[in-house]
Parts: C-alpha cells; structure tokens; sequence
C-alpha cells in the first residue's frame, strides 16, 4: 500500500475514489469528529482503506457530498471493517437514515479469538502486525485546516493496518468455527434502535435517589425537555442545563415563574425566556398526572447473599472456561449473567455457543454435579458422581 496519502477534498476526486473502492470485497473505515460544544458528531474526517488503495476524505471540504461514499455504505456486497465502531455507526447511521449494510467490528472479532476483552486498536496492531501505531496526535482538534502532514499520517493509520488486522482475525475465525459467535455480538451494533434517541427515556441517564411518582414524572417531563432543546439548539446537554438543576427542579415542582426562580443551577435568563416558559409548562403538565403514569424505575437488582458464594465459585469457571478457549469473559457472561444463573434464572449464557463452553458446566454446579479442587496450582473441576477429573 502507498505511503502517499491520499487527501480527497473535493467531488471529482470523492466520485474517483469511490469508484476504485466500489467493487472490493471489504474497506476499513474510521472517522474522527468533535463532540465537546456540540450534540451532535461533527464529522470532521472519513478514512477509508482497501488492500489496494486508501484516502482520508474531508466532509468540511467546500460543497463535497459523501453520497457516492454513502452509497457504498449501504451496499451489502461490501464488507464495512471498523474497530470499535460504535460512535462511527452512529455518525453514518445519522447521515444514512440507516446502519451501513454488512458491518465487521475488529474489537469484537479480538474478543471471540482470544484478544483480551474491548482490545484498543494499538495494541491489536501490534499483537497481529507487530508495527507500533504513534498516537502523539490522537487527541488533537480534527476540525482545524490545513491539517498537518503527521495528522494525516496517523487518521490513515487507523485504517490501513486494519486491513491485515481484518483478513487476520476472519481467518481464525473461519478456522476456528466461530463466525457465527462474532456475528451474533454484532447485532446490537447494527441494530438501528441503538443509535435511535428518545428523549423520553432520557431520564434514565440522572442519578434519582427517590422512586416517588411525582417527583419521576417531573423529572422525565424535565429531561425529555433538556433533550430536545439539546438537539434542537446542537449542544451538550449540560450546556442547556446541568444534571443538578433537573433533580432540583423534580425535587421542588415549580407552578409559576417566582418557583421556578427559585429552583438552583439555572442559566442566567432562562427563567423569562421562551424555553424557560416552555419547560414550565411541561413540568406544570407532568405534576398533575397520576402516580398511575408516573415512569417506573429499574428494580434495584439486589444477591441473596446466601448466593454470593455461587457466584464466586461460577466465577472461576467462566475464568477457567475463557482461558480454556481463548475468548474474553465478559462476551461469555457477564456479572448480571452469573447471578441469574445462581438465583435459577434464565441467561443468555445458557443458549448457543455459551452455553457450550461454560452454561452447561455453570448449570452442573449449582446441581451438584461438578466440584472445584487446586491441584498443582491449578483449579481443577471434576464430576462429583465419578469423582473424573474433566480435562483441562
């Protein structure tokens, strides 16, 4: 692959790249952006890489249109390589109206063949390419122009090592028979409900110490406002108002404007301006409804602690288990997953793939028919009925 870097900052050279890159099997895509005075990403660049050629596209380059780029997105023929991925779909997923078409998540792919669990992209390149990836400009502002050659450098680098990272982890993949194991963590990164934003969820996100129905009714009411002025106005939630002044503003359930005022944490001149009556209006509404209507908090998950010991015990297998076939723990189960399991729940650890390697064996113990014993500094189990250690 060239060195030269290929910056494509206008519509005949987008329109020719696309056209060279339309008929691979796979590209490798990453984006940078900025976020920190805004809601919304702002897509600064767009890298893109095949085994044969690569560019660094510039999206706030004078009237480039990405749909030629977007196109390909969308076509399922091509295969789209990203790591860690998750913020690089929301930003197409914004310009598409819909999750690019046949995704492959490295990080992923990492932690079904034994890569350690959510591998950074550094160390990934280094363990498959052994080349070290300089990160001296990783956090610099990607919206300034002209960029720098070292800038360059290093976006392109996130996207051409991932070329032999990709045909590498696919490979042991397909050896390995576990394909289908990647492609079903994918599904919540393809999901379009992942990336979709209601705002009457975004109470949620705050940190409610009381569940009475009034106060969570308000504070919904409140924060679905914040959410919606925050899209509207393209700025960071806590720019239109902090996380403290919504709980106070639950908490004392202001009826007019002099309550309001006296409610902490609120912008300077908000309380006569039009979002300030707008807001006051919805929590007025939200006060009045019955406690029939009020959001329900999750249940606070709470152990037995008669079952911590389980748990612990579970928790060595799945160690053992994820050691013994070379995948990250947390893809094989989770902590929630173990104390489902302890307490007789169902989990997705007991189906498919997981239930091979470690729900079968999870379920045995809590049966009583696997023990755990040390033997020469190793944890063994073994079947109580025959007393035969399993192998290793």
């Amino acid at each position: 692959m060239t060195n030269k870097i290929n910056l494509i900052a206008d519509q005949s050279a987008l329109s020719a790249f696309c056209k060279n890159i339309a008929g691979s099997e796979y590209i490798t895509v990453d984006t940078e952006f900025l976020r920190e005075s805004t809601f919304w990403p702002k897509l600064c660049l767009v890298q893109v890489a095949t085994p044969n050629y690569s560019g660094i596209i510039d999206p706030l380059a004078n009237n480039i249109d990405l749909t030629p780029l977007l196109n390909i997105m969308a076509d399922p023929s091509v295969k789209k390589v990203f790591h860690a991925g998750r913020q690089d779909m929301e930003i197409f997923y914004r310009l598409m109206k819909r999750t690019p078409a046949s995704v492959f998540d490295t990080q992923i792919a990492a932690m079904v063949c034994g890569y350690g669990d959510q591998i950074g992209y550094d160390k990934l390149v280094a363990a498959i390419t052994h080349h070290k990836i300089d990160k001296g400009t990783r956090f610099t502002n990607w919206a300034e122009r002209p960029l720098s050659q070292e800038q360059l450098v290093y976006a392109l680098s996130d996207v051409t090592h991932l070329c032999k990272v990709y045909e590498h982890l696919q490979k042991m993949l397909l050896t390995t028979g576990r394909s289908e194991w990647a492609s079903e963590e994918l599904q919540s990164l393809v999901d379009p409900s992942t990336y979709e934003i209601d705002p009457d969820n975004a109470w949620k996100r705050l940190k409610a110490r009381t569940d009475k129905p009034r106060f969570l009714s308000i504070l919904k009411s409140a924060a679905a406002w914040r959410e919606r002025e925050a899209m509207r106005r393209d700025q960071p939630r806590n720019w239109v108002m902090r996380d403290e002044a919504l709980l106070n503003i639950a908490a004392q359930a202001p009826k007019d404007v002099n309550a309001l005022a006296r409610c902490r944490g609120l912008p300077k001149g908000f309380i006569n301006s039009r979002p300030g009556q707008d807001l006051l209006a919805q929590v007025s509404m939200a006060a009045e409804l019955p406690a029939s209507q009020a959001p329900k908090p999750e249940p606070r998950r709470q152990l037995d602690p008669e079952l911590a010991p389980t748990v612990e015990l579970l928790k060595v297998i799945l160690k053992r288990s994820a050691e013994e076939h070379g995948v990250a723990q947390r893809l094989i189960a989770s902590a929630e997953d173990l104390e489902s399991i302890a307490s007789g729940q169902d989990s997705k650890a007991l189906s498919g793939w997981r239930n091979d390697i470690f729900g079968a064996d999870a379920q045995k113990l809590i049966r009583g028919e696997l023990g755990l014993a040390i033997s020469k500094n190793k944890v063994r189990i073994f079947k109580i009925a025959s007393n035969q250690a399993l192998a290793e």
